[in-house]
């Protein structure tokens, strides 16, 4: 069965946790990161053991999150970015390649990578899902996702632990 001890433990002292976050959009951006590590905070993840990474845009994030693995020590990386759909395919072949990159960086350094990318259809969609503004069609403030990223990367990181004991 599922070992219950996977299922919302959220201790998060002593866990290495990078975040590799973009400079676009950075309004949505700068409320996202600080919502990852203000819950990592009040988890127990001591500031001094949080490893930050900016990169220019979202396509650079796999390799700014592999860049960070090879540098530091770490239990988990949350990449954070923010990608709004235009009028051409362009938004797409990002996504994907983002989501893709991303998926096999955390499968070939065993590392769990947590996808931050907030992949939305105009700006106001963005501020909604950053906890910025409240969106009516959203029925209320949806809050801030970048909590739920944060929540996740200590699960997985308790994971990669369990699997792999320093």
């Amino acid at each position: 069965g599922i070992n219950a001890e996977y299922m919302g433990k959220l201790d998060g002292a002593g866990l290495r946790i990078g975040i590799v976050h973009t400079r676009w959009n950075q309004e949505i951006v700068q409320a996202l990161l600080n919502g990852v590590v203000d819950t990592l905070e009040a988890h127990g993840v001591e500031r001094e053991t949080i490893e930050t990474l900016a990169v220019p845009g979202s396509y650079e994030l796999p390799y700014g999150v592999q860049s960070i693995l090879e540098m530091k020590d770490l239990d988990a990386v949350v990449a954070i970015g923010v990608l709004i759909k235009g009028e051409t395919m362009h938004f797409e072949y990002i996504a994907d390649s983002v989501s893709q990159g991303l998926q096999r960086v955390s499968l070939d350094t065993r590392t769990p990578c947590l996808f931050g990318v907030l992949t939305v259809l105009d700006l106001q969609q963005a501020r909604v899902r950053a906890g910025i503004v409240e969106g009516a069609q959203e029925g209320g403030k949806q809050g801030n996702l970048g909590v739920e990223w944060a929540k996740s990367a200590i699960e997985m990181a308790r994971l990669k632990r369990r699997r792999h004991p320093a």
